[in-house]
């Protein structure tokens, strides 16, 4: 099922997927040990519409994307309760020899 290359996404569309990227230590680790990058992204978002995204901004090639949803705790503050956005993450696997510095410090 190898076409996705073919199939064009709405540049317009491809800047608003990622929404930021995910800095902990989980992501650090993941970095290191498997040159995946870790991105919040957009609910709705596709595995292809990620990949396209992140190699239009990024200018790198992709290998991979795993997405997951993370579900939003309900909290209190005091008396209210609120409740936590739900999360949908991507695990973006780089090609070997690719790199991505989210830092913006020179390496």
């Amino acid at each position: 099922m190898n076409n996705t290359s073919k199939v064009k996404y709405d540049e317009g569309r491809l800047m608003q997927v990622l929404v930021a990227p995910i800095v902990s230590e989980k992501a650090t680790l993941v970095a290191e040990k498997s040159n995946a990058v870790t991105f919040k992204v957009l609910q709705d978002a596709t595995k292809p519409e990620i990949k396209a995204a992140v190699e239009l901004m990024f200018k790198v090639e992709v290998q991979g994307v795993s997405v997951l949803n993370t579900k939003g705790k309900t909290k209190r503050f005091g008396k209210s309760t609120g409740r936590r956005d739900n999360v949908r993450k991507a695990y973006v696997m780089l090609k070997p020899g690719q790199e991505l510095n989210l830092g913006g410090e020179a390496a």
